[in-house]
Protein backbone atom coordinates (compact mmCIF):
# COMPACT_ATOMS: atom_id res chain seq x y z
CA UNK A 1 0.00 0.00 0.00
CA UNK A 2 1.55 3.41 -0.92
CA UNK A 3 1.35 6.33 1.51
CA UNK A 4 -1.82 8.18 0.04
CA UNK A 5 -3.60 4.67 0.79
CA UNK A 6 -2.50 4.55 3.72
CA UNK A 7 -3.37 8.42 4.79
CA UNK A 8 -6.80 7.18 3.10
CA UNK A 9 -7.87 4.18 6.12
CA UNK A 10 -6.44 6.03 8.78
CA UNK A 11 -8.69 9.28 7.82
CA UNK A 12 -11.50 6.37 7.88
CA UNK A 13 -10.79 5.16 10.91
CA UNK A 14 -10.98 8.50 12.64
CA UNK A 15 -14.20 9.17 10.97
CA UNK A 16 -15.69 6.25 12.26
CA UNK A 17 -14.40 6.58 15.52
CA UNK A 18 -15.81 10.45 16.03
CA UNK A 19 -19.22 8.95 14.74
CA UNK A 20 -19.54 7.09 17.52
CA UNK A 21 -18.34 9.32 20.25
CA UNK A 22 -20.27 11.75 18.90
CA UNK A 23 -23.15 9.57 19.13
CA UNK A 24 -22.39 8.45 22.88
CA UNK A 25 -22.26 12.04 23.62
CA UNK A 26 -25.55 13.08 21.89
CA UNK A 27 -27.75 9.95 23.40
CA UNK A 28 -30.70 10.98 25.53
CA UNK A 29 -29.99 10.53 29.09
CA UNK A 30 -32.92 10.12 31.33
CA UNK A 31 -33.95 12.81 34.30
CA UNK A 32 -34.64 11.00 37.83
CA UNK A 33 -35.86 11.97 41.11
CA UNK A 34 -34.12 12.49 44.30
CA UNK A 35 -35.42 9.24 45.34
CA UNK A 36 -34.78 7.32 42.11
CA UNK A 37 -31.70 6.01 40.33
CA UNK A 38 -30.77 5.22 36.59
CA UNK A 39 -30.90 1.18 36.04
CA UNK A 40 -30.72 -0.30 32.35
CA UNK A 41 -31.01 3.45 31.25
CA UNK A 42 -34.63 3.91 33.64
CA UNK A 43 -35.14 5.47 36.85
CA UNK A 44 -36.04 3.23 39.76
CA UNK A 45 -37.07 4.07 43.64
CA UNK A 46 -33.72 4.37 45.10
CA UNK A 47 -32.80 0.67 47.36
CA UNK A 48 -31.48 1.61 51.07
CA UNK A 49 -30.41 -1.21 53.09
CA UNK A 50 -33.15 0.38 56.17
CA UNK A 51 -36.07 -0.98 54.06
CA UNK A 52 -35.11 -4.96 54.12
CA UNK A 53 -37.28 -6.62 56.09
CA UNK A 54 -35.66 -9.46 57.87
CA UNK A 55 -37.77 -12.21 58.76
CA UNK A 56 -36.43 -13.26 62.02
CA UNK A 57 -35.08 -10.12 64.24
CA UNK A 58 -34.01 -9.89 67.79
CA UNK A 59 -32.64 -6.70 69.63
CA UNK A 60 -32.00 -5.15 73.18
CA UNK A 61 -34.10 -1.45 74.53
CA UNK A 62 -30.66 -0.62 75.51
CA UNK A 63 -27.22 -1.17 74.24
CA UNK A 64 -25.73 -0.38 77.29
CA UNK A 65 -26.76 -1.83 80.89
CA UNK A 66 -25.16 -1.26 84.30
CA UNK A 67 -25.44 -4.00 87.60
CA UNK A 68 -29.14 -4.25 88.44
CA UNK A 69 -30.65 -2.46 85.18
CA UNK A 70 -33.02 -4.80 83.47
CA UNK A 71 -32.42 -6.06 80.12
CA UNK A 72 -35.32 -6.23 77.59
CA UNK A 73 -34.63 -8.58 74.93
CA UNK A 74 -37.34 -8.44 71.85
CA UNK A 75 -37.54 -9.06 68.06
CA UNK A 76 -40.15 -11.15 65.93
CA UNK A 77 -40.06 -14.43 64.33
CA UNK A 78 -41.95 -13.63 61.23
CA UNK A 79 -44.06 -15.65 60.18
CA UNK A 80 -45.36 -18.34 62.51
CA UNK A 81 -45.34 -22.25 61.67
CA UNK A 82 -48.83 -23.11 63.13
CA UNK A 83 -48.03 -26.90 61.89
CA UNK A 84 -44.61 -27.09 63.63
CA UNK A 85 -45.42 -24.88 66.70
CA UNK A 86 -42.26 -23.97 67.39
CA UNK A 87 -40.84 -22.40 70.34
CA UNK A 88 -38.68 -19.47 71.22
CA UNK A 89 -35.11 -20.49 72.66
CA UNK A 90 -33.17 -17.76 73.90
CA UNK A 91 -29.65 -17.81 75.42
CA UNK A 92 -27.33 -15.17 76.93
CA UNK A 93 -23.50 -15.90 76.73
CA UNK A 94 -21.02 -13.49 78.55
CA UNK A 95 -18.08 -12.34 76.57
CA UNK A 96 -15.88 -15.62 78.35
CA UNK A 97 -18.56 -17.69 76.43
CA UNK A 98 -20.19 -18.95 79.55
CA UNK A 99 -24.12 -18.74 79.57
CA UNK A 100 -25.43 -16.45 81.87
CA UNK A 101 -29.09 -16.99 81.16
CA UNK A 102 -31.54 -19.45 79.08
CA UNK A 103 -35.24 -18.71 78.45
CA UNK A 104 -38.09 -20.19 76.19
CA UNK A 105 -41.04 -18.93 75.63
CA UNK A 106 -44.01 -19.24 72.41
CA UNK A 107 -44.36 -16.03 70.06
CA UNK A 108 -47.37 -14.23 70.20
CA UNK A 109 -49.67 -14.42 67.39
CA UNK A 110 -48.22 -11.54 65.46
CA UNK A 111 -44.92 -13.60 65.67
CA UNK A 112 -43.49 -11.09 68.35
CA UNK A 113 -41.62 -11.95 71.76
CA UNK A 114 -39.78 -10.49 74.61
CA UNK A 115 -37.78 -11.97 77.24
CA UNK A 116 -36.28 -10.02 80.28
CA UNK A 117 -32.68 -10.54 82.93
CA UNK A 118 -31.94 -8.63 85.71
CA UNK A 119 -28.10 -7.70 85.51
CA UNK A 120 -27.05 -8.98 88.45
CA UNK A 121 -25.51 -11.85 90.61
CA UNK A 122 -22.62 -14.35 90.27
CA UNK A 123 -22.96 -14.82 86.63
CA UNK A 124 -23.12 -10.82 85.46
CA UNK A 125 -19.88 -9.72 87.10
CA UNK A 126 -17.19 -9.41 83.83
CA UNK A 127 -17.63 -6.56 81.74
CA UNK A 128 -17.71 -6.20 78.22
CA UNK A 129 -19.50 -7.60 75.17
CA UNK A 130 -22.54 -10.12 76.18
CA UNK A 131 -24.23 -11.84 72.81
CA UNK A 132 -27.92 -12.56 72.56
CA UNK A 133 -28.24 -16.49 70.28
CA UNK A 134 -31.99 -16.67 69.42
CA UNK A 135 -33.67 -20.31 67.78
CA UNK A 136 -36.82 -20.39 66.40
CA UNK A 137 -36.96 -24.12 64.49
CA UNK A 138 -33.86 -23.84 62.05
CA UNK A 139 -33.79 -20.26 62.13
CA UNK A 140 -31.44 -17.73 64.42
CA UNK A 141 -30.70 -14.50 65.27
CA UNK A 142 -28.36 -12.81 67.10
CA UNK A 143 -27.92 -9.48 69.03
CA UNK A 144 -25.52 -8.11 71.56
CA UNK A 145 -24.95 -4.91 74.08
CA UNK A 146 -22.25 -4.07 76.35
CA UNK A 147 -22.47 -4.58 80.51
CA UNK A 148 -20.30 -2.27 82.17
CA UNK A 149 -19.41 -5.31 85.01
CA UNK A 150 -20.19 -6.35 88.14
CA UNK A 151 -19.85 -7.58 91.73
CA UNK A 152 -20.41 -11.21 90.96
CA UNK A 153 -22.44 -11.36 94.44
CA UNK A 154 -25.76 -12.06 94.15
CA UNK A 155 -28.43 -9.52 94.80
CA UNK A 156 -30.00 -9.27 98.02
CA UNK A 157 -33.79 -10.46 98.49
CA UNK A 158 -36.89 -7.99 97.61
CA UNK A 159 -38.40 -6.64 100.12
CA UNK A 160 -41.57 -7.92 101.69
CA UNK A 161 -44.47 -6.65 100.25
CA UNK A 162 -46.45 -4.48 102.96
CA UNK A 163 -49.87 -4.48 101.88
CA UNK A 164 -52.62 -1.56 103.13
CA UNK A 165 -55.03 -2.92 105.90
CA UNK A 166 -57.78 -2.36 103.26
CA UNK A 167 -55.92 -4.94 100.98
CA UNK A 168 -54.28 -8.40 100.59
CA UNK A 169 -51.30 -9.76 99.02
CA UNK A 170 -52.36 -11.99 95.89
CA UNK A 171 -49.81 -13.57 93.56
CA UNK A 172 -47.19 -11.14 94.46
CA UNK A 173 -49.53 -7.81 94.31
CA UNK A 174 -51.50 -6.26 96.91
CA UNK A 175 -55.24 -6.09 95.84
CA UNK A 176 -58.43 -4.55 97.60
CA UNK A 177 -60.26 -6.97 100.15
CA UNK A 178 -63.62 -7.91 99.43
CA UNK A 179 -65.84 -6.55 101.58
CA UNK A 180 -66.79 -9.15 104.27
CA UNK A 181 -71.04 -9.96 104.65
CA UNK A 182 -72.99 -8.87 107.07
CA UNK A 183 -73.62 -11.56 109.73
CA UNK A 184 -77.11 -12.49 110.00
CA UNK A 185 -79.15 -11.51 112.56
CA UNK A 186 -79.82 -14.65 115.13
CA UNK A 187 -83.45 -15.18 115.38
CA UNK A 188 -85.54 -14.60 118.44
CA UNK A 189 -85.88 -17.56 120.51
CA UNK A 190 -88.94 -18.44 120.06
CA UNK A 191 -91.62 -18.12 123.63
CA UNK A 192 -92.01 -21.68 124.96
CA UNK A 193 -95.53 -22.36 125.22
CA UNK A 194 -97.53 -22.17 128.58
CA UNK A 195 -98.06 -25.04 130.57
CA UNK A 196 -101.58 -26.58 129.72
CA UNK A 197 -103.77 -27.10 132.67
CA UNK A 198 -104.73 -30.87 133.47
CA UNK A 199 -108.50 -31.27 133.29
CA UNK A 200 -110.19 -34.30 135.74
CA UNK A 201 -112.67 -36.42 134.99
CA UNK A 202 -115.73 -35.29 133.56
CA UNK A 203 -114.11 -31.80 132.10
CA UNK A 204 -112.62 -30.66 128.87
CA UNK A 205 -110.08 -27.97 128.20
CA UNK A 206 -111.41 -25.14 126.07
CA UNK A 207 -109.89 -22.39 125.37
CA UNK A 208 -107.00 -22.67 128.44
CA UNK A 209 -110.26 -23.56 130.64
CA UNK A 210 -111.19 -26.65 132.05
CA UNK A 211 -115.24 -26.85 131.35
CA UNK A 212 -117.50 -29.48 132.04
CA UNK A 213 -117.85 -31.97 129.26
CA UNK A 214 -120.66 -31.78 127.30
CA UNK A 215 -122.21 -35.15 125.87
CA UNK A 216 -121.84 -35.28 122.41
CA UNK A 217 -125.57 -34.61 120.45
CA UNK A 218 -126.73 -36.98 117.13
CA UNK A 219 -127.05 -35.23 113.82
CA UNK A 220 -130.14 -33.53 112.25
CA UNK A 221 -132.77 -36.30 111.52
CA UNK A 222 -132.93 -36.39 107.72
CA UNK A 223 -135.61 -38.12 106.62
CA UNK A 224 -138.12 -36.25 108.74
CA UNK A 225 -136.44 -33.27 107.75
CA UNK A 226 -136.97 -33.84 104.00
CA UNK A 227 -140.70 -35.16 104.95
CA UNK A 228 -141.68 -32.07 106.91
CA UNK A 229 -139.60 -29.32 104.79
CA UNK A 230 -137.95 -27.67 107.52
CA UNK A 231 -135.61 -28.31 111.02
CA UNK A 232 -138.22 -25.86 112.32
CA UNK A 233 -141.16 -28.18 111.50
CA UNK A 234 -142.84 -29.65 115.39
CA UNK A 235 -142.72 -32.98 114.29
CA UNK A 236 -138.43 -32.29 113.76
CA UNK A 237 -138.00 -30.63 116.89
CA UNK A 238 -140.13 -33.29 118.83
CA UNK A 239 -137.52 -35.72 117.47
CA UNK A 240 -134.50 -33.60 118.68
CA UNK A 241 -136.00 -33.32 122.12
CA UNK A 242 -136.88 -36.56 122.59
CA UNK A 243 -133.10 -37.26 121.64
CA UNK A 244 -131.17 -34.87 123.48
CA UNK A 245 -133.20 -34.33 126.83
CA UNK A 246 -134.22 -38.32 127.01
CA UNK A 247 -131.99 -40.59 125.33
CA UNK A 248 -128.95 -39.02 125.53
CA UNK A 249 -129.21 -38.01 129.40
CA UNK A 250 -127.96 -41.64 130.12
CA UNK A 251 -125.37 -43.56 129.03
CA UNK A 252 -127.34 -46.78 128.03
CA UNK A 253 -129.05 -43.89 125.50
CA UNK A 254 -126.05 -42.66 124.55
CA UNK A 255 -124.50 -45.68 123.24
CA UNK A 256 -127.76 -47.01 121.45
CA UNK A 257 -127.98 -43.40 119.71
CA UNK A 258 -123.85 -44.26 118.98
CA UNK A 259 -124.83 -47.60 117.68
CA UNK A 260 -128.29 -46.48 115.73
CA UNK A 261 -126.74 -43.34 113.99
CA UNK A 262 -124.35 -45.60 112.21
CA UNK A 263 -127.06 -47.74 111.23
CA UNK A 264 -129.30 -45.27 110.63
CA UNK A 265 -127.07 -42.52 108.72
CA UNK A 266 -126.08 -45.43 106.45
CA UNK A 267 -129.43 -44.90 104.13
CA UNK A 268 -130.81 -41.67 105.81
CA UNK A 269 -129.47 -39.47 103.09
CA UNK A 270 -130.19 -41.48 100.28
CA UNK A 271 -134.06 -41.39 100.85
CA UNK A 272 -134.06 -38.12 102.00
CA UNK A 273 -133.18 -37.32 98.38
CA UNK A 274 -135.55 -39.18 97.02
CA UNK A 275 -138.37 -37.29 99.23
CA UNK A 276 -137.57 -33.74 97.60
CA UNK A 277 -137.43 -35.18 93.90
CA UNK A 278 -140.56 -37.25 94.59
CA UNK A 279 -143.42 -35.49 96.07
CA UNK A 280 -145.75 -38.96 96.07
CA UNK A 281 -142.66 -40.35 97.99
CA UNK A 282 -142.55 -37.82 100.25
CA UNK A 283 -146.19 -38.32 101.46
CA UNK A 284 -145.85 -41.55 101.69
CA UNK A 285 -142.48 -41.59 104.37
CA UNK A 286 -144.46 -38.87 105.95
CA UNK A 287 -147.53 -41.22 106.69
CA UNK A 288 -144.92 -43.94 107.28
CA UNK A 289 -142.88 -41.75 110.26
CA UNK A 290 -146.37 -40.85 111.94
CA UNK A 291 -146.90 -43.77 114.24
CA UNK A 292 -143.19 -43.62 115.24
CA UNK A 293 -143.88 -40.24 116.56
CA UNK A 294 -147.26 -40.95 118.28
CA UNK A 295 -145.06 -43.82 120.18
CA UNK A 296 -142.46 -41.79 120.89
CA UNK A 297 -144.62 -39.64 123.36
CA UNK A 298 -144.16 -42.24 125.25
CA UNK A 299 -140.21 -41.07 126.05
CA UNK A 300 -141.74 -38.00 127.53
CA UNK A 301 -142.72 -39.74 130.31
CA UNK A 302 -139.53 -40.78 131.53
CA UNK A 303 -137.31 -38.68 134.16
CA UNK A 304 -134.31 -36.70 132.28
CA UNK A 305 -131.10 -38.85 133.87
CA UNK A 306 -132.86 -42.04 134.91
CA UNK A 307 -131.16 -45.21 133.33
CA UNK A 308 -134.24 -47.47 134.41
CA UNK A 309 -136.98 -44.79 133.30
CA UNK A 310 -135.05 -44.32 129.91
CA UNK A 311 -134.06 -47.89 129.42
CA UNK A 312 -137.03 -49.37 130.33
CA UNK A 313 -139.92 -46.73 128.36
CA UNK A 314 -137.11 -47.00 125.37
CA UNK A 315 -137.53 -50.87 125.50
CA UNK A 316 -141.02 -50.57 125.24
CA UNK A 317 -141.10 -48.04 123.03
CA UNK A 318 -138.66 -50.22 120.50
CA UNK A 319 -141.08 -52.94 121.24
CA UNK A 320 -144.14 -50.76 120.24
CA UNK A 321 -142.67 -49.69 116.96
CA UNK A 322 -141.84 -53.30 115.95
CA UNK A 323 -145.35 -54.63 116.49
CA UNK A 324 -146.53 -51.83 114.26
CA UNK A 325 -144.16 -52.22 111.77
CA UNK A 326 -142.99 -55.68 111.75
CA UNK A 327 -145.17 -57.78 113.70
CA UNK A 328 -148.86 -56.68 112.42
CA UNK A 329 -147.63 -56.41 109.07
CA UNK A 330 -146.08 -59.68 108.84
CA UNK A 331 -149.74 -61.24 110.55
CA UNK A 332 -152.20 -59.15 108.16
CA UNK A 333 -149.91 -60.69 105.47
CA UNK A 334 -150.15 -64.16 106.71
CA UNK A 335 -153.66 -63.84 107.11
CA UNK A 336 -154.65 -62.07 103.77
CA UNK A 337 -152.36 -64.93 102.58
CA UNK A 338 -154.76 -67.97 104.18
CA UNK A 339 -157.61 -66.39 103.00
CA UNK A 340 -156.67 -66.36 99.43
CA UNK A 341 -155.55 -69.73 99.51
CA UNK A 342 -158.81 -71.15 101.05
CA UNK A 343 -161.00 -70.08 98.70
CA UNK A 344 -158.49 -71.54 95.62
Amino acid sequence: MNHSGRLAFILLIISIGSYGITGIATAQIPQCGPDEVIRNNECVPAFDEEDIIQTFTVKTDQSIYQQGNTVVIFGNVGEINTDLNYAITLRLLSPDGNIVGVQQGMPKADGSFEFTFVADGPLWKTGGKYQVKVNYGPETASASFQFAGGTGEAPPPPPPIVCDPDEILVGGECIPKEPEPEPEPEPEPEPEPEPQPVCGPGTVLRDGVCVIEEKPRGGGCLIATAAYGSELAPQVQFLREIRDKTVLSTESGSSFMNTFNQFYYSFSPAIADWERENPVFKETVKLFITPLLSSLTIMTLADSGSEAHVLGLGISVIALNIGMYVVAPTTFAFKLHRYFKSRK
